[in-house]
């Protein structure tokens, strides 16, 4: 029995040509001239509130954050301290793996809560969609159904809340990957280079699945994409290959994500490891629309 692959199930989904939303960017889904939000000089300082909820013990408990400092219990106090403290922009993230339920239905209940104080204390949020962890429903991240999944998940929050223009749709795609599949530390704790390819393609394939979802329900949107900037450094005066190659490869998420050809190493790296040359073509025809903030 053939495997499947994450291209397949994407083309199944959304046909083989370019998928709707690449005709948006920018300030008015054209150029993307002009100022992205109304914020003197472009200037926005945010806060967030940490929201994690990946598992670990093989899936058996699930470690979330918000839950662990108390925020459903103090949510509404949370958010009051972030207006007493003068600021007008928080990174926000809903909780994905509760309210996801299967495909096709979700409870808000929460969500609604939170979103509406949101609008009350005028507080602009900046959604965070997936971070380090998806439902159990789902899976892990070597779930090669999760792009369409996820980008049905961000779809559905983007037309339930039409008022919010700034969105994070998979937080750290590169330490999700890495964590979870390379050094086996949680969700699917796999310890393999394989693994790791395999949850890099499908977290990025599901943050570009989902910024063009948001972009067809917001074609004004402002992608707020985070990423590590982390650097390895041997305590010797050359480097080893592979310290050299694990460098390169710390930016592979953004390669795949922006269409950017990544290193020959790099790249052959990847063909070692499960991506086929469909895939990468996939990552490297187009790049994601609306206004895109790297950090």
């Amino acid at each position: 029995m053939t495997k499947k692959n994450f291209l397949d199930i994407v083309k199944k989904e959304h046909g083989d040509s370019n998928y709707l939303g690449d005709q948006h960017g920018g300030a008015s889904g054209s150029s993307g001239r002009g100022l992205p939000d109304g914020f003197p000089g472009n200037f926005m300082f945010a806060t967030g509130i940490e929201c994690s909820y990946p598992t670990i013990h093989h899936g058996k408990t699930r470690r979330d954050l918000l839950r662990e400092c108390g925020h459903y219990e103090h949510w509404k106090e949370d958010l009051r301290l972030v207006q007493e403290l003068g600021l007008k922009v928080l990174r926000y993230g809903l909780p994905y793996y509760k309210i996801h339920k299967s495909r096709g239905k979700y409870d808000w209940e929460f969500a609604d809560q939170v979103m509406n104080e949101m609008q009350r204390l005028n507080i602009t949020p900046i959604l965070d969609l997936m971070h380090f962890g998806v439902p159990s429903w789902i899976g892990d991240f070597q779930n090669p159904e999760l792009p369409v999944l996820f980008a049905e998940y961000a779809d559905a929050v983007a037309e339930r809340y039409p008022w919010v223009r700034y969105y994070t749709p998979v937080n750290e795609i590169y330490v999700t990957a890495k964590l979870s599949a390379k050094d086996g530390i949680w969700n699917e704790q796999l310890k393999s280079d394989k693994g790791f390819v395999t949850a890099l393609k499908h977290t990025v394939a599901a943050s570009i699945l989902a910024n063009h979802a948001i972009s067809q329900r917001r074609p004004d949107c402002v992608i707020v994409q985070s990423e590590s900037a982390e650097y390895m450094h041997e305590a010797r005066s050359e480097q080893s290959p592979q310290i050299a190659l694990d460098n390169k490869k710390r930016l592979l998420s953004l390669d795949l994500l922006y269409a950017h050809q990544p290193d020959a190493d790099v790249y052959q790296f990847m063909l070692d490891n499960g991506m086929t040359r469909e895939e990468y073509d996939w990552f490297m025809k187009g790049e994601p629309p609306g206004y895109q903030i790297m950090g």
